[in-house]
């Protein structure tokens, strides 16, 4: 076959070609889904297809070149060479069809992707509108327009439950502000705990995370405390917890009691070294210490008593959330409200004022309704300290309607002085905190001298002549007030020192008076109110105020209470205590059946005499003390006194050395004596 006839096949099928674009251009459509899943597909073969089709192109016209008429006998024949252009004119019609059909298959492609995209962009924004549409229209339904928050009882806090514009509570706590290293190293840097850090890396950890306290080198391996925590019942959200004491542990508390009735440190130390992790040992002996001036130790005694706590919790038990409730009227449950009191006082110490909110907000969610421990009079101190003025703002505005937070002195003073630090670029909440200022020193007056006078700051001469701030505010001042009073300014005077707070608070003393000048009818609406309402002071007021150790609060304590009998492991227990168990009776003595004082006496001589052992019908709860402990006690400190004197009694004869030095001297005094008579008589 001649060359000239092989190019009429080739340039044939070049042709056929365009038939097949058309063919492809006829293949109908795939399925959404179908087309989605071969994109990727297609366009690895477009890719193919141009690259294919251009090298293609570059061998054809390189053919082409190579079979042009180069030689003598192609030049002498006229026809040949005219249908030679004819087939290349052919090959270049057929290449431009094929690339005609290639690009046409790749926009088809193109268009049905932009088809896919406006059709994705065209059904959400449908989609939104149905939600805001949803949402609008469950606003409408449930009037949430007009009231944005819907408040509930859960928690004693309230939230927002509008649709997904939910809100924590107000009680709820973060675990890394639960650790005062993270309060720190926000403060100085992360170079001032850095050692501390890799000395803890490099040690073993013979203990699981905890939250609350850090265990530190030196304690011993715990393995089981008779510590326990139970699920007692669920109300609604509310789950309410009960700490138990193991029959071994109960055995142990049994023991302790009877240390703490002998009134010897001693024998409570010796229990803590016997069983390091027995909570009310551990509290005792932090209470030594810190009469001791040892606070150091102090602390680390109550760091081991959340310790153990923590490592007894429940799997349920949620420090977090602020549903998680515990019965202070539980012997077993008040040491734990006890060592969270004393924690956040000594963390506030420390200067981590949000670590110490943080562990107020823990310890009134176990029992808000009660406040066993009045967590109340101290929030506020630290939320301002640690300039948490949000929170303090939010807690009032919820928690007003149902606990009238504007009836004690510390809400009533720390309130207004959050919103004037929030008042930087907000008039409104300005006005809003001067008029809470206003009325809090028409609502107590006798706060203003008292806070001043911490504050080394001395009233304007207009305001110490001025009748309401001096004799007026002393007339209507109960005495249960003016111990909330000297609470709080005992406590919180630090807040008030910077000069920009004082210059505000000096401003509307001034605006006071006049509306007292004037006659406001607010003036007499809060001396009616407070002449009336503080009236008896609760038990859980005076429980804070033994604890908080203020000494301008503790001296305004009631007679009964002060000399009333005070268990630092237990502060003014309930009236209405729950106990699980019962201390046993203990055998009786024949010193205490008899009641002779002389024979109590010769009994003591023992060693194994004690005079607090209670008699067979004398049988007290545990924690409580049995009947005729006071004239047990009046007995022992006879006896000690006795002890002490009678030790002190000592005959030391002097030494025969100095028995002959004293002799002689005494003969030379007197043959003085005579020479000097003797010279008398001769003169």
């Amino acid at each position: 076959m001649s060359t000239r006839s092989l190019r009429k096949l080739q340039s044939n099928k070049d042709l056929e070609s365009p038939k097949a674009s058309e063919n492809i251009e006829e293949i109908p459509e795939c399925d959404e889904n179908e087309r989605a899943k071969d994109e990727d597909d297609e366009d690895a073969v477009d890719d193919e297809l141009t690259t294919s089709s251009s090298s293609k192109s570059k061998k054809k016209k390189n053919s082409v070149n190579k079979n042009a008429p180069q030689n003598i006998f192609a030049l002498l024949s006229e026809e040949a060479e005219k249908r030679e252009d004819e087939d290349v004119d052919s090959e270049e019609k057929a290449e431009k069809t094929e690339n005609k059909a290639n690009s046409a298959v790749r926009a088809k492609r193109k268009k049905k992707k932009k088809n896919k995209a406006k059709e994705n962009q065209a059904v959400k924004p449908v989609e939104e509108e149905d939600e805001i549409a949803a949402t609008v229209r469950f606003i409408e339904q449930n009037g949430v327009g007009k009231q944005v928050t819907s408040l509930t009882a859960v928690n004693g806090v309230r939230s927002n439950e509008c649709l997904g514009l939910t809100q924590k509570p107000v009680l709820s706590i973060e675990h890394r502000n639960l650790n005062p290293e993270n309060e720190i190293r926000r403060i100085f840097g992360s170079r001032v705990v850095e050692n501390d850090r890799t000395q803890r890396r490099n040690r073993s950890r013979p203990f699981r995370k905890t939250w609350l306290v850090q265990p530190k080198e030196g304690w011993l391996g715990i393995n089981k405390t008779g510590l326990s925590m139970r699920l007692d019942s669920t109300k609604g959200d509310l789950q309410y917890f009960v700490f138990e004491h193991s029959k071994a542990y109960q055995k142990v508390q049994f023991e302790f009691l009877d240390a703490v009735e002998t009134l010897h440190p001693e024998n409570i130390i010796n229990i803590v070294k016997l069983y390091p992790y027995h909570i009310d040992a551990l509290m005792q002996v932090s209470e030594i210490y810190k009469m001791s001036e040892d606070l150091q130790g102090a602390v680390e005694m109550i760091e081991r008593v959340l310790f153990v706590f923590e490592m007894s919790f429940h799997p349920m038990f949620n420090l977090t959330t602020g549903t998680s409730r515990l019965d202070y009227r539980r012997n077993e449950n008040r040491s734990f409200f006890l060592a969270l009191f004393h924690h956040l006082t000594s963390v506030g110490r420390r200067g981590c004022w949000r670590t110490a909110l943080e562990v107020c907000k823990l310890l009134l969610s176990l029992d808000p309704e009660n406040d066993p421990l009045c967590v109340l009079l101290m929030i506020d101190f630290y939320a301002i300290r640690s300039e948490q003025y949000g929170f303090l703002v939010r807690l009032f505005d919820e928690w007003e309607s149902h606990r009238s937070l504007s009836l004690l002195p510390n809400f009533a003073f720390s309130v207004p002085l959050a919103l004037f630090h929030l008042s930087a670029n907000d008039e409104s909440k300005l006005k809003r905190a001067e008029a809470m200022l206003q009325r809090a020193l028409i609502m107590f007056p006798g706060i203003l001298f008292p806070l001043l006078d911490k504050c080394s700051v001395a009233p304007d001469s207009a305001v110490q002549k001025h009748a309401f701030f001096t004799s007026t505010a002393q007339a209507s001042q109960s005495v249960e007030l003016q111990q909330l009073i000297e609470l709080y300014v005992g406590r919180s005077n630090s807040c008030w020192k910077e000069p920009g707070v004082m210059l505000w608070l000096e401003n509307n003393v001034g605006k006071v008076l006049e509306r007292v000048d004037v006659n406001d009818p607010l003036v007499l609406e809060c001396i009616a109110k407070r002449t009336s309402t503080y009236r008896g002071t609760p038990r859980n007021i005076h429980r804070h105020l033994i604890i908080s150790e203020i000494k301008e609060a503790l001296s305004r304590l009631p007679p009964e209470v002060r000399f009333s009998p005070i268990l630092s492991y237990d502060p003014l227990p309930p009236l209405d205590a729950i106990s699980s168990y019962k201390r046993p009776p203990k055998p009786p003595r024949a010193a205490q059946q008899l009641g002779n004082p002389v024979s109590a006496f010769f009994q003591s001589l023992w060693p194994s005499f004690d005079p607090q052992a209670p008699a067979a019908d004398q049988v007290g709860a545990v924690g409580g003390r049995p009947e005729g402990a006071d004239l047990r006690q009046g007995v022992a400190t006879l006896v000690d006194a006795m002890r002490h004197l009678l030790d002190g009694i000592r005959f030391t004869p002097p030494p025969a050395e100095n028995a002959e030095r004293e002799n002689a001297e005494g003969n030379n005094a007197e043959d003085e004596e005579d020479e000097d008579g003797a010279d008398d008589e001769w003169d």
